[in-house]
């Protein structure tokens, strides 16, 4: 096979040997930064040119200069060409507005800080709305930082926004005509690889049912594939620095999946019971291969949404197909009266099972497989809405029509700024720190008078980090960073001051310095790189000889204490504190809305009973807000530098059992929604002993979150109940006695509220040593600072030191 071959046919630029590009490919998978740094070192020079040659102006050639860069070198849309082209036509857009919001604030100093705060907390607090939002935030604030700094009267706005303009359209000519990068979508297609491979392991487990013996490797290899693909899921979702969703329809939709596919194989993991009741274990069967089909026509359905861009028109109807077949089979999981088994006496005179006992012994399997329709089911919804939202005509688009049961961009956009309204929302204090030290370092280089002030405030941006221990790691790289640019720079500008040819070759070679340093090199590779780019891009245009780079080491380590005293002040602790306090938040408001939804599906069992709370919906909003926040600081965490004291393998299971906990309240909630009021049996003490178990695992989760948070001890162990308690059994008997539909129907929804109980137990059980491993690490990390504050506390006076009162007169 050739080379071209192995590469799909795509030619590559200055292409190294097999061994070299193997090795840039494991560092840079996909060579997205090698081609955002070939593209800005062939077009930030030919726009320099053609603006500084060409038109003879070098103020318009600085802003043409940094816009081709910053709009190349740090954005990078991805998904179908059309969305490339608008995502990039509506962020040129917005940064030519941003410098024109820029010029104005340099007028007066009060404006230029008070400006300079408010626009750089909407640009980086607006980035929730989307991760191509997120990822666009350091281009918006560049496209500010510079014209506020470099200042100009306000008729220099027409060249200013000429010359962002023409670096956006060389930027927009990179995206179209310059190697653009096959449409591609991880999320989706690492989505549809586990849908597969949980369906491969459900039809393994039911091809083994008849005998668990004869299958046992091939059912051992399912399972591991589908855990395998549920992991590299996990990890294509959490491999991002934003979480992977935009406002559109199929993005969102797409991102559900993670959740409910992580429950999923949850819910696989646990051992499937085997009935005793043939007709039972027959209809479990059914329902069993009914998920496999759904599941496996979601993942193909998902799988050509990926390369496919139109006509799935026929695989959306098989889907719904498949969809119906499964709620049909769903409705034979709750046994009619007519098929329970009435009371009898053996040949011996001694009573058989009671049709209670006959009744709970049958609905331990299909509880599970009522558990995962449920789960298939929603993952079936999430897929087509994906495929049929991306399926859309331009028509429907521009007029908003969306697929049923749909919600709307704005309202999603609503509630993703209310999620992270929050005091512990990671998100908006990065906002406000951010905010706060771009606006010092402005006013600060504003008031010193240093040359090149847009320095000060991109230092600040660079460095800035989620602690004040990272900040100052990145402080010091950044400043050696500088140097060492310095020193390779500066003799090159006295070398080849005379020869400016030489110095417009060596440009594109620092920018592409620049460009691989997320991917191949150090972040002081990156800075050093960075400090050759203004040194030579400055000598280009206004040389200064090696005296810029001076200014340069001036401005970068002014703009880095900045950031190291913001740090300071506004968010000492980092992510790492922030985590246990969301994940508190979460794990809180999780459990209350399981109790929630367990109050109010059996406030339907029986008039008699409290009423259910009319706050249900308000329950999971908060509880899918607080899910919001963890997301964030999740990947803050796995983003922050330095040393991590948490086990990342014991937070994962955490974040995962928020999400676990969150989807059980929604299938408690299903559950109940399509129950009729069955007249009142005598369920009080059976609606007692579920609402007795249920706080105790509400109470167990809120005192775990609080251990995480530091503000107490981990709980115990949780202790194990048994499924059915002896009031309920009660309950479920004089039910089935009553010889009603409906009747029966309440008594098996009561048992199977209360399996999710102890199924929450279990998930209990799971996280309890992680609990207690975070909670003793929180402990330490407190005791460490608490002695770390004893220490620079001032020396107390001769009096205190002797215990006596200040004031009071010396003994004796």
């Amino acid at each position: 096979m050739t080379r071209a071959e192995r590469d799909g046919g795509r030619i590559h630029p200055g292409r190294p040997p097999d061994g070299a590009l193997t090795w840039l490919r494991g560092r840079d998978p996909g060579l997205a930064a090698l081609r955002r740094a070939l593209r800005a070192a062939i077009l930030a020079p030919s726009v320099l040119a053609v603006t500084y040659f060409g038109l003879g102006r070098p103020d318009i050639a600085v802003f043409a200069a940094f816009g081709s860069l910053v709009l190349t070198l740090f954005v990078d849309f991805g998904g179908p060409m059309r969305e490339r082209i608008a995502g990039q036509a509506a962020l040129i857009l917005a940064t030519t507005v941003i410098t024109c919001l820029g010029t104005l604030a340099g007028q007066t100093l009060w404006l230029t800080g008070a400006a300079t705060f408010v626009i750089a907390f909407c640009v980086l607090f607006s980035g929730i709305v989307s991760s191509a939002l997120a990822g666009a935030t350091t281009a918006l604030l560049f496209a500010y930082i510079l014209p506020v700094t470099l200042g100009g009267p306000l008729g220099a706005i027409p060249e200013h926004v000429i010359g962002w303009v023409l670096g956006g359209a060389a930027s927009m000519i990179a995206v179209t005509l310059m190697w653009p990068v096959p449409a591609s979508d991880p999320l989706r297609a690492a989505g549809a690889r586990a849908c597969a491979l949980l369906a491969g392991r459900l039809r393994a487990e039911v091809d083994c049912a008849p005998d668990p013996t004869a299958h046992d490797q091939a059912l051992e290899t399912a399972v591991r594939q589908a855990e395998e693909g549920v992991a590299d899921l996990r990890k294509t979702f959490y491999g991002t620095p934003y979480r992977p969703t935009g406002l559109s329809l199929s993005s969102r939709a797409v991102v559900r999946l993670v959740d409910q596919v992580i429950w999923l194989g949850s819910v696989l993991h646990q051992d499937p019971p085997r009935s005793r009741d043939p007709l039972s274990q027959l209809m479990v069967c059914e329902t069993k291969m009914a998920t496999v089909d759904l599941l496996e026509h979601s993942a193909a359905l998902l799988q050509a949404d990926v390369s496919v861009p139109h006509g799935l028109g026929p695989r959306v109807d098989r889907l719904e197909e498949a969809r119906a077949g499964l709620e049909k089979s769903m409705i034979g999981l709750l046994p009619r009266r007519s098929a329970v088994p009435a009371a009898r006496a053996d040949r011996g005179g001694v009573p058989a099972a009671a049709p209670a006992d006959a009744l709970i012994g049958s609905l331990g399997p299909s509880f599970r497989a009522q558990s995962m329709s449920f789960v298939v089911t929603a993952i079936a919804g999430n897929v087509q809405l994906a495929v049929t939202a991306r399926q859309r005509s331009r028509r429907d688009r521009l007029l908003g029509r969306r697929p049923p049961g749909a919600d709307s961009a704005l309202s999603s956009a609503q509630e993703r700024f209310a999620a992270h309204l929050s005091r512990n929302s990671v998100w908006l204090h990065n906002s406000l720190r951010g905010a706060a030290a771009l606006s010092l370092a402005v006013v600060i280089a504003h008031l010193t008078g240093l040359q090149h002030a847009f320095w000060v405030a991109s230092g600040t941006l660079a460095v800035l980090r989620s602690n004040a221990v990272s900040t100052g790691q990145t402080v010091r790289r950044a400043l050696l960073g500088t140097v060492l640019g310095f020193v390779v720079g500066a003799p090159l500008i006295l070398a080849l001051g005379a020869h400016p040819v030489v110095l417009w070759l060596l440009l594109p070679l620092a920018i592409v310095l620049v460009g691989m340093e997320a991917a191949v090199t150090s972040f002081t590779a990156g800075q050093a790189g960075f400090t050759v780019v203004l040194l030579v891009l400055f000598s280009i245009i206004d040389p200064e000889g090696w005296q810029l780079g001076l200014v340069r080491i001036e401005d970068v380590a002014l703009g880095c204490a900045v950031s190291l005293v913001v740090g300071l002040l506004l968010w000492p602790l980092g992510a790492a504190a922030a985590l246990g306090r969301v994940l508190c938040d979460a794990l809180g408001d999780g459990a209350r809305y399981l109790r929630g939804a367990v109050v109010t599906g059996l406030a339907l069992c029986d008039r008699a009973g409290a009423a259910g709370p009319a706050s249900g919906g308000d329950d999971r909003r908060r509880a899918l807000a607080s899910a919001r926040r963890l997301d964030d600081a999740f990947r803050e965490y796995l983003a922050e530098r330095g040393t991590k004291h948490l086990a990342l393998a014991g937070v994962t299971a955490l974040v995962d059992a928020v999400a676990i906990l969150r989807l059980t309240a929604d299938a408690v909630t299903d559950l109940w929604s399509r129950a009729g009021h069955a007249p009142g049996n005598g369920r009080a003490e059976a609606g007692r002993e579920i609402l007795d178990s249920c706080a105790d695992v509400v109470s167990w989760f809120e005192s775990a979150g609080r251990a995480l948070a530091g503000d107490g001890a981990a709980p115990g162990r949780p202790p194990s109940r048994p499924a059915v308690d002896a009031a309920l059994h009660e309950s479920v008997g004089r039910d089935l006695s009553a010889g009603t539909e409906q009747t029966t129907a309440t008594a098996v929804r009561m048992v199977w509220t209360a399996d999710h109980l102890d199924t929450m137990r279990r998930l209990q059980a799971e996280i309890d040593g992680h609990v207690r491993a975070a909670a003793a690490s929180v402990r330490r990390q407190r005791a460490r600072r608490r002695k770390l504050r004893a220490r620079v506390t001032w020396p107390r006076p001769p009096a205190a030191r002797a215990g006596a009162r200040p004031g009071s007169p010396p003994r004796g």
